[in-house]
């Protein structure tokens, strides 16, 4: 959940660190910290709140030469947001430094015995914990840095991704990882190299990176290539060099106030990369090569079971209407969190679909290697290429959504769903649970949602002015029916996590079953009503609302001329087959929760107590 980075090379430090804590900080902004070390001395300053607020420090606390440091980027997890708790931390000593995402379960443990051993402790962190012991393990043992990082991890449980620093060795970095990412640039003939959460800190340096898997561990030093080991049984490990698929201009805001509108109005072109090359409409083709290389095994699937987060959660939610509509195979939708810590009743002839945008969600992992253990095929669904996910699963797609920076999910969430829906058409053509008319109609429309989303974008001002009448609203409810439940759900969540208004999203239908009782002139509702699905069974909701004089928001399909005699407000969406509306009214509620976060003077990209990806249970 943290964010850590690092430099060693011939480079000043302190830019490259400062610029990759910023590009990190989408990853927790409790608080901020770095240690640069100049030849002779470790510089090192912390504090609460985020990197802004370092840099002042930095100007006024610290020397910012020296060609190696550190740095971290805060989500609290043990200790509160402080300058004590914050990172890097320094053992007793004052040798060894360290940055950590993740937990350390028995830290406590730890602690006591490192007490009756004479340490003190100046944080309430697991993470100082960690270093402390290292510390015990190097002088003990009589042991160099890594080896004493590695013994250190062998007694440790939890989930870590760790970059250590030891003055008096001040030619080279250990870093490690175990359920929490990392990845290691390579700068041209091993002359400097840069450590990260992910690849952004570093891609206007080098293209070559090596992503850690969990359980190993790496020495870093300059001039010779990265050693990486196995931490359990100390086996060497060949590092794999990947070139990286990104560009600077992606991680930028390219003119926009936010990343979030940034990436909302990124999603005609993020789902025309998610299709390229998988539709082809005029063929009637749909190309997925990590299905197709396993379309016997979901053919012949009992069942399919979707474990997800968050935002990913309400996309696989989508997909149950979808594989079940289209392909008739039996779909179960789980929390991620949920079922990781059930007993659920698996067989190797179920499939386990796992969706994450960052392909690092810590339940999700844990789900997967669960699923995997009792014989499920896992397929993962993710955005970033090389992460954990992408790797743990037996096979998977991309979504190609490009890098997404804002807290608040956008582009993922549509993007999940086209791929999923893709997948679904596929399996449905496969079946022959689809007319061949139907599925060819489908194609076609699919390929015209970009520009059908591109119309809807430019509607932004009406929105707009439909968010300044809600600001100060307390409550808020979202309805849907069908497949467009959950994006009432993924509407609510969004206006929780921006603009802290209290939302909640619930089928049309079980407003009746206590909802209805929140019902009144300040009461704003959004309900989706578009023309397919249920259309008269919503506008008898609608005029339930109407009739406790609640507030009404509706998203109803162009031309719609009913709810338009009811509601106090109508955002239009272009037409379209029914499946695929959730891609076009999403959109709307992305843009009026974006609005309403602003006005109520918000920070929509770095929404409070949240992070972009969830490392850590």
């Amino acid at each position: 959940m943290c964010g850590i980075t690092g430099y060693i090379g011939f480079r000043e430090a302190y830019p490259i660190i400062i610029k990759g804590l910023q590009r990190l900080e989408y990853r927790g902004y409790d608080s901020a910290g770095v240690m640069l070390y100049d030849g002779e001395n470790i510089n090192l300053t912390k504090t609460k709140g985020k990197v802004s607020k370092l840099e002042e420090r930095v100007i006024t606390e610290i020397s910012n030469k020296g060609s190696i440091g550190v740095g971290h980027t805060r989500w609290a997890t043990h200790g509160i947001p402080n300058d004590i708790n914050s990172h890097p931390h320094m053992s007793q000593s004052g040798d060894l430094v360290i940055v950590h995402n993740g937990i350390i379960e028995n830290y406590d443990t730890i602690k006591k015995e490192l007490k009756t051993r004479g340490y003190t402790f100046q944080s309430d962190t697991d993470t100082e914990v960690l270093i402390n012991l290292i510390e015990e393990i190097k002088n003990q043992e009589k042991v160099k840095l890594g080896k004493a990082v590695q013994i250190a991890l062998n007694q440790v449980v939890g989930a870590y991704a760790i970059a250590v620093f030891d003055k008096t060795k001040p030619d080279e970095i250990v870093v490690a990882k175990l359920g929490s990412p990392i990845a290691i640039g390579v700068g041209k003939d091993f002359k400097e190299f840069f450590i990260a959460s992910d690849a952004s800190p570093f891609i206007e340096y080098t293209k070559d990176a090596i992503y850690l898997e969990d359980e190993e561990m790496a020495i870093i030093k300059i001039g010779r290539e990265v050693r990486v080991r196995k931490i359990r049984d100390d086996s060497n490990v060949d590092p794999k060099i990947q070139e990286l698929q990104l560009n600077l201009e992606q991680i930028e805001k390219g003119g926009y106030e936010h990343f979030m509108l940034k990436e909302i109005n990124e999603q005609p072109q993020a789902i025309r990369d998610t299709l390229r090359g998988r539709l082809l409409p005029n063929e009637g083709i749909i190309k997925i090569s990590g299905l197709e290389n396993n379309m016997k095994r979901f053919l012949n699937a009992e069942r399919i079971i979707i474990v997800a987060c968050g935002t990913s959660w309400h996309a696989g939610l989508v997909a149950e209407y979808t594989f079940e509509d289209f392909a008739r195979i039996p779909v179960e939708v789980e929390y991620a969190s949920e079922f990781r810590y059930r007993n659920p009743v698996l067989t190797e002839k179920d499939i386990v679909i796992a969706i994450s945008q960052s392909g690092e969600t810590a339940d999700t992992l844990a789900a997967i290697k669960l699923a995997r253990s009792k014989g499920a095929f896992v397929f993962g669904v993710c955005n970033v290429v090389g992460s954990s996910i992408a790797r743990e699963n037996d096979s998977g797609v991309y979504t190609h959504a490009g890098p997404e920076i804002g807290v608040a999910s956008t582009k993922a969430f549509t993007t999940q769903i086209t791929v999923l829906t893709l997948i679904a058409l596929r399996l449905a053509r496969a079946k022959g649970t689809m007319t061949s008319a139907d599925y060819r109609l489908h194609l076609q429309e699919m390929e015209l949602i970009p520009q059908k989303i591109e119309r809807l974008l430019k509607i932004d001002t009406k929105i707009k002015e439909i968010a300044k009448k809600y600001l100060l609203s307390t409550n808020c409810l979202y309805l849907g029916r069908g497949y467009n439940f959950p994006v009432a759900l993924e509407g609510a969540l969004k206006l929780k996590e921006i603009s802290y208004i209290h939302a909640e999203g619930y089928p049309a239908a079980e407003m009746k079953h206590g909802p209805i009782a929140l019902i009144d002139d300040r009461m704003p509702v959004i309900v989706i009503a578009t023309n397919k699905g249920h259309y008269e069974k919503v506008v008898s909701n609608i005029q339930e609302i109407k009739s406790r004089s609640g507030k009404i928001i509706a998203i109803v399909t162009e031309g719609d001329a009913t709810v338009k005699e009811i509601a106090d407000h109508v955002i239009e969406i272009p037409e379209t087959e029914e499946s695929l509306t959730p891609l076009l009214t999403t959109i709307p509620l992305q843009l009026l929760a974006y609005h309403i976060a602003v006005m109520r003077g918000c920070n929509v990209d770095q929404p409070r107590n949240l992070a972009k990806s969830v490392t850590v249970e």
